[in-house]
């Protein structure tokens, strides 16, 4: 399924949609914030068009990561979710291996929660608190015989969660994204990204491609470092 054909529900709804729309629904886990969120957060850029930032391929990459800060939202609806992230693998294959920090409005309010994927398996929420303003890094590192270490920390408040998984991918493409399977909220600033590596280069050195599908559009890059605003 194409994320942009994806919907923000609660987790029956979800399912209900996706049901509707002649997929096969999946269960997701649920955030320690009280909402819940269907599978469809990671999908690979190759199945749909809700990925704006930048992409380096032509490479095997075994480490991408990348600082944000946490960007102010205003809800326009309740179906607006959106997530800044980085990732290993899919630009162009159909894993991905990324962490990041959700922000949902299925509340009326912008709700804010760290998260890890391993797609195709569903979202793994983490309970520290997050917060607008606050700053962000993320990072996944490919460890060897499947192995990925995925760690974010929220520098602002002073957490770190670290974990490692196993999935059998391609390391094809390493990127840092702004994805919106539920629509974007009002981001007045947009999100800049900065300090974005891949392989321990900065991710402009790839020549990476910009990725513009997702509401938002990325200015140039320079060096490891962009602005996503608007279109």
């Amino acid at each position: 399924m194409k994320l942009s054909s994806s919907l923000r529900l609660p987790a029956m709804g979800a399912l209900l949609a996706a049901t509707l729309m002649g997929a096969t629904p999946a269960l997701a886990a649920v955030p320690a914030s009280g909402f819940a969120t269907h599978d469809f957060l990671g999908t690979p850029h190759t199945n749909g068009g809700n990925w704006a930032g930048y992409a380096a391929t032509g490479a095997t990459f075994t480490s991408v990561s990348g600082s944000w800060t946490e960007p102010t939202a205003t809800c326009t609806n309740d179906s607006e979710l959106y997530a800044p992230w980085v990732g290993i693998d899919g630009y162009s294959d159909e894993t991905v291996e990324q962490t990041g920090v959700q922000t949902s409005c299925s509340t009326g309010s912008p709700v804010d929660s760290a998260w890890y994927e391993m797609y195709p398996a569903a979202p793994v929420y983490f309970s520290n608190p997050v917060s607008t303003g606050d700053e962000i890094t993320a990072s996944v590192t490919y460890q060897g015989s499947r192995s990925y270490k995925l760690t974010i920390s929220d520098t602002t408040k002073g957490w770190t969660q670290t974990v490692t998984k196993t999935l059998s991918a391609d390391n094809a493409s390493a990127e840092a994204i702004i994805e919106a399977p539920g629509g974007f909220p009002t981001l007045p600033n947009g999100v800049t990204f900065t300090n974005v590596t891949a392989n321990g280069a900065t991710l402009g050195s790839y020549n990476p491609a910009k990725l513009t599908s997702a509401g938002f559009r990325p200015g140039a890059i320079s060096g490891g470092t962009f602005t996503i605003t608007h279109k």
